[in-house]
């Protein structure tokens, strides 16, 4: 099946490509990552545990 000019400038695809959820994946991963950081750091300076 050959397809002509028009039909390959239409052509739309219905799923997700894998890049675009590793993306969301990781900056979600990322974020969850940053937030119990951030957690642990006012945990440590409410309690003065340093170490």
């Amino acid at each position: 099946m050959l397809l002509n000019n028009r039909e390959l400038v239409e052509l739309k695809g219905g799923a997700l490509s894998a890049s675009y959820i590793n993306a969301i994946t990781r900056g979600a991963t990322f974020l969850l990552d940053l937030g119990r950081a951030i957690g642990s750091a006012i945990r440590r300076g409410f309690t003065k545990n340093y170490c």
